[in-house]
């Protein structure tokens, strides 16, 4: 597989797994690395990763579980290529399928409730808001340009099966909006875990598992700290990446 000159290869640590990326376009974070573990132990015979961008966490995923069908819909072109050929590069043709196209359209692309499991690491800022990234991927990435928190809720409530779980990655700030439009397309919000740089910190990240037709039972899981106060990673971090 030809890596190009734009372009770098990053190693996922686990299992020899390896990922494509754009030196100057959006690349992944350690939030995509927290919602494949998050979602890992929810049990799925099909699942869907909406906003896949470079499908590292369908990737992750194919290593984490024994889901069979894994699906990813990525709607920026560019970025959609460079994912199949990492998908080619690991040799994940046969778990893991990708589609270019737009997630409010996804119900039609794939039909409604056909999936266990929802993952999304969606845009976090919306539209106006914040430092405007000039490079047009990242700029997609980051604000809801294309499609806001509400769009991949509704989405998911369309697409997930009777008692389905949709597992979110985002910020804190919009944890308010996140339970309101869960709770307004019927999915209720049965994990949450907050996510801290360090123990003196305040949150950076939030995880949620919501379930589709769920009943009304919400757990506040432990906090994850990702660094001690020496700048050096918890042994639960090490524990995430599989170090």
């Amino acid at each position: 597989m030809e890596i190009f000159d734009d372009e770098t290869l990053e190693d996922l640590q686990l299992l020899g797994l390896r990922l494509i990326q754009k030196k100057s376009g959006f690349r992944f974070g350690i939030d995509a690395v927290l919602l494949a573990d998050f979602a890992k132990d929810i049990l799925s015979e099909k699942t869907l990763d909406l906003c896949t961008g470079s499908a590292v966490i369908p990737i992750l995923l194919s290593a984490k579980t024994k889901t069979q069908e894994i699906f990813g819909l990525e709607i920026q072109q560019s970025v959609f290529d460079t994912a199949v050929r990492s998908v080619s590069l690991n040799n994940l043709e046969n778990r893991i399928s990708l589609t270019l196209g737009d997630l409010k359209n996804a119900a039609k692309i794939y039909g409604k409730r056909k999936f266990d499991l929802i993952t999304c690491n969606p845009p976090y800022m919306p539209i106006g808001s914040g430092i405007q990234n000039p490079c047009d991927e990242k700029l997609v990435a980051r604000h809801e340009i294309l499609c806001t928190l509400e769009d991949v809720i509704r989405v998911s409530s369309d697409l997930l099966k009777h008692k389905g779980h949709l597992a979110l990655v985002h910020k804190p700030s919009r944890l308010a909006d996140i339970i309101y439009f869960m709770r307004s397309y019927d999915l209720e919000p049965k994990r949450i875990r907050f996510i801290h740089k360090s123990q003196k910190s305040e949150p950076s990240l939030v995880l949620i598992d919501a379930v589709f037709k769920g009943g009304k039972e919400l757990r506040i899981m432990p906090p994850l700290y990702l660094y001690n106060d020496d700048g050096s990673e918890t042994k639960e971090l090490r524990e995430v990446y599989g170090r």
